[in-house]
């Protein structure tokens, strides 16, 4: 992208937010200054501010007087509401962890996809299954849809040994999310995953996430109906 094209603080922001989100610059690291990001992207330097006090709003990045901008290590909505590791959450009740991914489809969004994800029919989306045990019981069922156009290197991760879950904390960093929490009678592959009666309700967890207006990821998780949620505010 030419720098002429670069010169309003949306697109400054969008383009730093892009490279924030495909880890171009990691956690923790300084990004230039205002100078010199006013020389790259063709623009004043108090555009550039702008752009990266709206960053910093969004909890994307941290900024110190006199030691410059960091990458935020961890996003503050995440801190607010930390999103659970499901294998860590398991550890903790002192049981023991088994996770099994049962499917993953790259395809072109259907309907349904775009509307649970927020994309356009057509976008290529990744389409992942995945079964969570705690001492060989089923303890949740993962049904997740990932944006690679906010997540690119997704479509090169298989998902055999570590859940989107985990791997999506680590290196999908977000700037926004919505929760929905519900009890719900479960489809007939969730009945039979977790190994509950189709007339037996469970608890439903939904979660979206985005990085500026670009969306990451859905997840739809559910549980047998004895799950607890715990949390810490």
């Amino acid at each position: 992208m030419k720098p002429a094209s670069r010169s309003s603080f949306r697109a400054i922001k969008d383009e730093i937010a892009r490279r924030i989100g495909e880890r171009e610059w990691r956690p923790g690291a300084l990004i230039p200054g205002e100078e010199a990001l006013a020389a790259e992207f063709g623009a004043a330097r108090a555009t550039v501010n702008r752009a990266l006090q709206e960053l910093a709003r969004a909890g994307l990045i941290e900024r110190k007087r006199k030691v410059g901008s960091r990458v935020a290590t961890h996003p503050v909505r995440e801190a607010r509401f930390a999103i659970p590791i499901v294998a860590a959450e398991i550890a903790a009740s002192g049981a023991a962890y088994r996770y099994a991914l049962l499917s993953r489809d790259e395809r072109a969004a259907g309907d349904e996809d775009a509307a649970r994800l927020g994309v356009e029919p057509g976008e290529t989306v990744l389409h992942l299954k995945c079964l969570h045990f705690a001492d060989e019981r089923p303890y949740q069922f993962e049904d997740r849809l990932i944006n690679p156009a906010a997540a690119p290197r997704a479509l090169s991760e298989s998902f055999e040994t570590q859940g989107p879950n985990e791997w999506l904390v680590a290196a999908a960093p977000f700037s926004r999310a919505e929760f929905a929490f519900l009890a719900a009678l479960p489809n007939a592959e969730e009945a039979e995953r977790l190994n509950v009666s189709p007339a037996a309700p469970v608890f439903v967890g939904e979660r979206r996430t985005w990085l500026l207006a670009r969306p990451i990821t859905y997840v739809r998780m559910v549980h047998p109906q004895t799950h607890r949620l715990r949390t810490e505010l």
